[in-house]
């Protein structure tokens, strides 16, 4: 159980509780620390160079989150995904965005659309480089649009209940074609573009719902990750 080399650091001049979390979440999301694997609070305290105490905090949030569990006399292993979580963050995901990209699209702006046009030519270049790197670039596309519709908030809500569906997110990026992605952001941009709430929204659940289309194949693939 180590630090990928290209981790960043702690900063200590931050809070320290809140990026712990935050680089945990990475290592379980990212697959660095694989579903069913013993987490030691005293190798991670090592790790980041802090007392058990924060890493104890940290982990009863992921525990919280679903991504960590706690068995008995056992210690906290990394919990392997729910499938039902992952279907319900969906769920939840495509209620809010759906309403979102409609809000765009009722009033395109040239300068939200230029955004969103960078940031798809910015998944094109990332389309063969780490999954980290695509990922985040997606995750850009998505609140930018939410800013735009004045719903940041909503987003955060979004992100609040993703981690489940953000491990599956990183397999599905590693293993299908992110053309696909990109496709679809083309598409819901075209939406926006021509001022079609209908089309625009219709594109979004189109794009969201891609992840219950390849859920059984993930599963399939990745069977020890599944509960």
């Amino acid at each position: 159980m180590t630090i990928a080399p290209d981790t960043p650091r702690l900063d200590s001049t931050k809070p320290i509780g809140p990026q712990l979390v935050n680089a945990l979440r990475r290592r379980i999301i990212h697959n660095d620390w694989k579903p069913g694997q013993r987490l030691s609070e005293s190798e991670v305290a090592s790790d980041y160079d802090v007392s058990r105490q924060p890493i104890r905090e940290a982990f009863i949030k992921l525990r919280e989150d679903g991504l960590i569990e706690v068995r008995p006399q056992r210690g906290s292993f990394v919990r392997k995904i729910s499938s039902a979580n992952v279907l319900d963050a969906r769920f939840v995901r495509e209620a809010i965005e759906a309403d979102i990209v409609r809000i765009v699209a009722n009033a395109p702006d040239d300068d939200v659309i230029r955004d969103l046009e960078e940031l798809v030519a910015a998944q094109k270049r990332a389309a063969d480089s780490k999954v980290e790197e695509f990922m985040a670039i997606d995750d850009r596309f998505h609140h930018r649009l939410a800013l735009a519709a004045g719903h940041v908030h909503a987003w955060e809500t979004v992100e609040s209940t993703k981690s489940q569906l953000d491990r599956v997110r990183h397999l599905s990026s590693q293993h299908f074609p992110r053309a696909n992605v990109i496709a679809q952001h083309i598409g819901i941009v075209d939406a926006i573009k021509a001022g079609s709430p209908d089309q625009a929204e219709a594109n979004m659940r189109q794009h969201l719902r891609g992840l219950i289309r390849d859920l059984p194949t993930i599963k399939e693939t990745f069977a020890d990750f599944f509960e």
